[in-house]
C-alpha cells in the first residue's frame, strides 16, 4: 500500500499573521513543490478584524525562495498583497526589496515549531492526510487559545 499523504514525507504549508498565529494551512506530499499550494492558502485566508472591528487583509505576503516564481508574485499582487519573496540566484532581481519585512519570516518558523510540540503533528502518526490535517487544525486552535 505504501504511505499516503499523512506519511513521513508529508509537508504542511502555513500562513501566519503578524503575531505568529496560524491563519491558513495546506498539506501535500513531500515531493510536491511549495508553489503548488499558494493559491489554496491565499483563498482560505480568513478576514482579520482590527480593534475597530473593521475587516482587513495583510498588506504584505512574505515567503522564502521556495515560493519564488513570477506567477506567484503576480497572483499575490492581483489579490492586493505586496509579495516579499527572495529571488533565486538564476532570477533577475528588482531594484527594491523589503528586507525588514523579509526578516519577519521567522514568525512562520516559530509557529511551525510550536505546532510540532504536539507529538501527533511532529511524528506524523496519522496515516491519512485528512486525519493529519485535522490534527494540524486542532493544533492551530490550541495555539489561538493560548495553550
Amino acid at each position: 500500500m505504501g504511505r499516503s499523504r499523512g506519511g513521513f514525507s508529508t509537508k504542511f504549508h502555513l500562513v501566519c499573521e503578524g503575531q505568529g498565529l496560524p491563519l491558513s494551512i495546506a498539506i501535500g506530499p513531500g515531493q510536491e513543490h511549495e508553489t503548488q499550494h499558494v493559491i489554496s492558502l491565499v483563498e482560505h485566508l480568513p478576514e482579520l478584524r482590527g480593534p475597530s472591528g473593521v475587516a482587513s487583509w495583510p498588506a504584505k505576503f512574505a515567503g522564502d525562495k521556495g515560493y519564488s516564481a513570477g506567477w506567484v508574485r503576480q497572483f499575490l499582487q492581483e489579490r492586493g498583497f505586496t509579495p516579499v519573496i527572495a529571488h533565486r540566484n538564476n532570477e533577475t532581481r528588482p531594484e527594491t526589496f523589503d528586507r525588514e519585512a523579509y526578516r519577519q519570516r521567522n514568525l512562520i518558523e516559530r509557529c511551525v515549531g510550536r505546532l510540532k510540540e504536539f507529538r501527533r503533528i511532529a511524528t506524523r502518526y496519522e496515516k491519512l492526510g485528512l486525519h493529519y490535517l485535522g490534527m494540524l487544525h486542532l493544533g492551530m486552535i490550541l495555539l489561538w487559545l493560548g495553550t
